[in-house]
């Protein structure tokens, strides 16, 4: 059984939506938890660490739950397989803000589980036309918050020896390709100038991370995504795309 943690906040909450029911579709038997605060940076997981504070919803195989946790319960509740973090969107691009914090947390994560694949989820870009507040610091360009994103967190993967699931790299791929291209009137993978759409961009990064975590080929995998918070069907011929890109990407 493969158990999945992802200490993180709305972005891993995106991630890991569908990922527990995509890896049952592989055959592989798993649990998947997140540990949820909107917003939260490294520097905020590092104190909440510090001061074992249980301020995170705890989310199980995609749906959340009542339970508030710390960080060191969720650690000490399974022998973890993998066990991810990432920074907080707003301050991905800017590698003053992941450390010391980010080195301080992966050195508490290995004590704990010596064992654990640790890994680090690149996060993406916002949408061209975002309204979210910390866009400006990037001049409200998409290519140069994901160039700067993709600078911080290769060198923090460098410096700190941990590997990446590439969901950055793989949104940004579809946006180059039907039929995601937005500004060409494409759909956007973004459901609000940032968060993931809830079927198109989940399905996405879901796909990511089977692929990078268990080396399946996701080409091969008959999941469909199916959300209630999205009224519509997914269409396979935009499925097909997003899972030829994952796998490119990934290889």
């Amino acid at each position: 059984m493969l158990h999945i943690l992802a200490i993180g906040n709305s972005f891993s909450q995106d991630a890991t939506y569908y990922l527990h029911q995509m890896l049952e579709a592989g055959g592989v038997e798993n649990k998947v938890v997140n540990l949820y605060i909107g917003g939260c940076s490294l520097e905020r997981h590092w104190k909440n660490i510090r001061e074992d504070e249980a301020a995170y919803v705890y989310e199980a195989n995609g749906s959340a739950t009542d339970r508030l946790v710390s960080v060191r319960e969720a650690l000490e509740e399974e022998a973890w397989d993998v066990v991810t973090t990432q920074q907080a969107s707003h301050d991905s691009g800017w590698m003053d803000t992941y450390e010391p914090f980010l080195g301080q947390i992966l050195t508490y994560i290995r004590g704990k589980m010596p064992k654990a694949t640790v890994l680090l989820q690149k996060t993406w870009a916002y949408e061209t036309d975002s309204h979210h507040e910390a866009f400006p610091r990037y001049h409200c360009n998409q290519e140069e918050m994901y160039e700067r994103l993709s600078l911080a967190y290769g060198e923090a993967a460098r410096r700190e020896g941990v590997g990446m699931i590439p969901s950055g790299d793989v949104i940004q791929a579809l946006r180059k390709v039907p039929p995601f291209v937005y500004g060409e009137g494409g759909m956007s993978l973004c459901r609000d100038g940032f968060h993931m759409h809830y079927l198109y961009g989940r399905y996405a990064l879901a796909a990511t991370w089977y692929e990078r975590l268990i080396g399946k080929d996701i080409q091969e995998n008959t999941f469909m995504p199916h959300s209630d918070l999205w009224d519509g069907e997914a269409d396979p011929e935009a499925l097909a795309v997003i899972r030829k890109i994952v796998h490119r990407v990934c290889h």
